[in-house]
């Protein structure tokens, strides 16, 4: 069992200072419960290789990704329109653990599939307007743990960086996709699968 299953519900580190909210709980999911996550998310759901335009070029984005939530609930991003897929009882189960802890109500997710250190997530912010004005984002990691970046956009703050570990749950909200922006970057090193969750409340 993971040595930090015990310290489960401790309370959260706090990642940024000012102009937002982010709480990241490392030991959130047991070891045993983040395989079993791992392997049913990467059996069960309905993964795509999607495309974007860049430079006038179609180009695959560095991942494999899905959508799922309630009826409705459609989502753009990068120029791809997301229909939802039906809950699994898998996601389901996952979002009652994070809504129970944050007090938050979920009803959505988009699920990224890192295949390797090659599979990554440039940087961005999660302030689409489906997301309303202060976007709540819950993010969870199941498999290889990844590098995890925040920079402010506008203020010289020492950039954060923290390893997103298996079974952690990352919450962010508030201002913190205003102010801030970020990224999974790519790595050389030799790298196992990871599945990352990142649970929304498109408005």
């Amino acid at each position: 069992m993971q040595l930090g299953f015990k310290f489960k519900n401790d309370k959260p580190e706090i990642l940024i200072k000012e102009d937002g909210d982010a709480l990241y709980y490392k030991y959130f999911f047991n070891l045993e419960e983040s395989e079993t996550f791992l392997n049913k998310l990467y059996k069960e759901t309905d993964w795509k290789e999607e495309e974007i335009k860049m430079f006038g070029k179609k180009i695959k984005i560095p991942r494999l990704t899905a959508w799922y939530g309630d009826p409705n609930s459609n989502y753009t991003y990068s120029g791809i329109k997301m229909n939802p897929n039906p809950w699994t009882d898998t996601l389901k189960e996952i979002k009652k653990r994070i809504e129970d802890k944050s007090k938050i109500s979920f009803n959505s997710v988009l699920l990224n599939l890192y295949r390797d250190g090659n599979d990554s997530i440039s940087w961005h912010s999660d302030n689409e307007p489906e997301l309303g004005k202060e976007p709540i984002i819950g993010s969870v990691s199941f498999g290889e743990v990844r590098k995890f970046h925040l920079k402010h956009k506008t203020k010289n703050i020492e950039t954060i960086r923290i390893d997103l570990d298996n079974g952690s749950f990352l919450l962010m909200k508030g201002k913190t996709q205003q102010y801030w922006k970020h990224q999974i970057p790519k790595t050389t090193k030799k790298l196992n699968q990871r599945i990352n969750l990142t649970f929304r409340v498109i408005q």
